[in-house]
């Protein structure tokens, strides 16, 4: 028997009401052809696989609020509401591709900065702004830090990933979407300037020390885009062979530094020189790396993978791995911090599947002390004007508490719960350490200001799952106790 091309079978699938027939006719319009994205995001199961099976259908059934996507609870039956989830987490029939002539298709400018003022044009402290991420409806919020007041709010791609980077002078902040999406975006002016779509699943992407790159990492397609950081233009891609676990600026290497989560390998690429080749220098690693962070100083890389306990750390200099971390479960590294007891730096991290954080000698990377917590977490932050560390309890029932950690003592000091029954994390500093800001991750959820030194709730800013917060000087002076 003959075997019919694929154009048939699709159309004999049509014919039977299948969810391939359901999608063409209820979703391709607004989320493209093979699932890549159009006006809505991309649907692919790279894109949704954090997102839960019954939030999916949910999301079929009844819609979205605030954005374009209907409920389709009238036109599909549940039988097919569920056949249509389950087919959207699988991957599609033709893998899908993103070539360099999609992505400068993709480009579009959104104001002439040319024609914009330089200064800012609002009364805030520049670099005491929050750019805070609501991932309940997709929507960006600019903060003043003096005064907790919203100076702009607007959409955002689907599902912002990875944290907001900004220029060096933080005028301009630049966002990454899961579903590739990369958006400029003005600072002083509060304006989007311009957006790209560098591929269809992305990790994140880094802002060079000089301002005038961004590197992109992309899962989907496996490989690396260096953008024109003035307007997001293409420059290059970088083919990796491995999808891409992350991307960071190394300010005192002028460098930024990859990890690849398929292939055993840190790729550094120096981008000092005029017109930087872009050729990486390849760094053998013991394992694949699925999150890293850095040494105070940058020398040294800290790397780990979800499938193999502990770590490992990576001299940049040499490219030898010089220790291992030996610690039980999943440490998040890219999520611990450092600070200064008795003079000497410790870093500490919390474990994404087992309730302690570890506090470690940064010099021999043995373990100082492991303080039991109220279960797996997967943020910390502090400051130097803080006494303490904040770190959430973000896997497991105890999820809606919160400890702080005396940086002396290595003893939690305090833990709040802020919203019974809601999970609380993902704190923030103010430039000066005065306030902290802390995130309700609830689509009913809200952004509690706190007094960092006495604790007393300062204001509460309802708000739609503020998943991170991000503060403008701390971010661009690499502050002590931030994420970088």
């Amino acid at each position: 028997m003959k075997s019919l091309p694929l154009v048939a079978l699709l159309w004999a699938a049509a014919a039977h009401g299948t969810p391939a027939a359901d999608y063409q006719q209820y979703c391709e319009s607004c989320h493209g052809l093979n699932r890549i994205g159009a006006t809505g995001p991309a649907l692919l199961a790279e894109s949704l696989g954090r997102i839960k099976p019954d939030e999916v259908r949910k999301v079929i059934e009844q819609g979205r609020p605030a954005s374009q996507m209907a409920g389709f609870s009238a036109q599909l039956s549940a039988a097919q509401i569920d056949g249509l989830a389950s087919f959207l987490q699988q991957p599609p029939a033709t893998p899908a591709t993103w070539s360099e002539q999609n992505i400068r298709g993709s480009h579009r400018l959104l104001a002439d900065l040319s024609q914009l003022p330089s200064t800012p044009q609002h009364h805030a402290d520049p670099l005491n702004l929050f750019v805070v991420v609501e991932s309940g409806d997709h929507h960006i919020d600019i903060l003043d830090g003096d005064h907790f007041t919203v100076l702009d709010r607007f959409a955002s791609h689907f599902a912002v990933h990875g944290g907001p980077k900004f220029s060096p002078d933080g005028r301009f902040v630049y966002f990454a979407s899961r579903d590739g999406w990369i958006s400029l975006y003005d600072l002083h002016n509060l304006k989007l300037i311009a957006e790209t779509r560098a591929g269809l699943n992305t990790r994140n992407l880094a802002v060079s020390k000089d301002g005038r790159w961004v590197l992109v990492g992309n899962y989907l397609p496996g490989n690396l885009v260096v953008l024109d950081a003035r307007d997001l233009s293409l420059v290059k891609t970088l083919p990796t062979g491995s999808r891409v676990s992350a991307v960071y600026t190394a300010p005192p290497r002028n460098s930024f530094v990859v990890a690849l989560k398929d292939v055993n390998e840190v790729w550094e690429l120096p981008y000092a020189a005029a017109q930087p080749s872009w050729e990486p220098r390849r760094i053998a690693a013991r394992d694949v790396l699925d999150d890293f962070s850095f040494s105070p100083d940058y020398r040294q890389l800290l790397a780990t993978s979800r499938k193999a306990g502990g770590g490992q750390v990576i001299d940049l200099d040499s490219g030898a791995v010089i220790s291992d971390i030996p610690l039980a479960g999943m440490p998040h590294l890219g999520s611990g911090t450092y600070w200064r007891r008795d003079g000497k730096w410790v870093f500490a991290t919390p474990n994404i599947s087992q309730g302690h954080i570890s506090v470690l000698d940064p010099v021999t990377w043995k373990l100082i002390k492991q303080i039991p917590t109220l279960g797996p977490g997967f943020f910390m932050r502090s400051h130097i004007n803080s006494r303490y560390v904040w770190s959430d309890v973000f896997f497991g029932p105890d999820n809606d508490a919160i400890h702080l950690i005396d940086k002396q003592t290595l003893q939690i000091a305090h833990t709040l719960r802020p919203v019974p029954g809601k999970t609380a994390a993902h704190v923030e500093f103010t430039r000066d350490g005065r306030y902290v800001l802390l995130s309700i991750w609830a689509t009913d959820g809200a952004l509690i200001v706190y007094d960092s030194q006495t604790l007393e709730e300062i204001k509460r800013l309802p708000m739609n799952k503020p998943s991170g917060k991000y503060n403008v000087g701390n971010k661009i002076e690499f502050a002590e106790g931030t994420s970088h």
